[in-house]
Parts: structure tokens; C-alpha cells; sequence
């Protein structure tokens, strides 16, 4: 569910659908825009540019292939909390920036839960800074 606070700032609060939380992110917006032309300088501008772009272009590869194994993963993971009845996590985030995260129980239990700290939120009661900072 996306909110709003009383600052103007956006903030997700959802569930967490796999047991753990996705570490590549933003990428894209680190890749610096190439030079564009059809000069010799310009071949050797983009060139370099791409040289020095190597690191960013493997981390989106990367990024890729752990997307790819969350959705490989994920029906597996959802047939495993349907089956042994495993709790879902909530998670408040400010932005893209996880903040917050509870676990909160059934399916409908965790629902409630959603519609409880997105309500509080939007009241300006912002939930605790309780993820460690990596």
C-alpha cells in the first residue's frame, strides 16, 4: 500500500513475501548517460565511458539474475507458507528504503496490520527505525 506522511514523503507498507530482503537496488540510476556523436573523440569518449561503466553494468547483471531467482523461488516459498502456516512479515518503507518490519501473523492478521500502520502513518505517527543499517 503507498501513503503518503504528513511531510509529503512516500512510504510502501507490505508484506514480505520471501524470507529475506532484496540487497541490489538502484542501480540504474548510478549509469552515467554515454556521449553521443559520430567523431573519433566520441568513440573514444564512449569507449571510456563504458570501460569505467564495467562495474555498474555487472552489478545489474547481478541485480538480474537475484530477480530471476526470487520469481524461480517464489511459488515454492508461497506453497511452503501456505502448507506449514509460516507468519508474514509487514514492512514499512520509506521510498524504496526499508525502515520498518513486524511480523504479523495470518494472512488476514498481516492485513490488518498493513491497514493499521499505513492509517498511523498517514497520521504522522511514523513507525520506529528498527532495521540495522547494512
Amino acid at each position: 500500500m503507498k501513503i503518503k506522511d504528513p511531510h509529503g514523503q512516500t512510504w510502501r507498507v507490505t508484506r514480505r513475501w520471501v524470507p529475506w530482503r532484496r540487497k541490489l537496488k538502484g542501480t540504474w540510476e548510478r549509469m552515467p548517460e554515454l556521449p553521443s556523436g559520430d567523431d573519433p573523440i566520441s568513440m573514444i569518449l564512449t569507449v571510456i565511458m563504458l570501460i569505467l561503466c564495467l562495474p555498474v553494468l555487472i552489478l545489474a547483471l547481478v541485480a538480474s539474475l537475484e530477480f530471476l531467482l526470487i520469481l524461480l523461488l517464489l511459488p515454492f516459498v508461497i506453497l511452503r507458507r501456505i502448507i506449514f502456516g509460516q507468519h508474514w512479515t509487514i514492512e514499512a518503507r520509506l521510498d524504496w528504503t526499508p525502515v520498518w518490519e513486524e511480523a504479523a501473523g495470518s494472512w488476514s492478521d498481516s492485513g490488518r496490520a498493513i491497514q493499521d500502520v499505513a492509517t498511523a502513518i498517514q497520521r504522522g505517527h511514523l513507525p520506529p527505525h528498527n532495521i540495522p543499517v547494512d
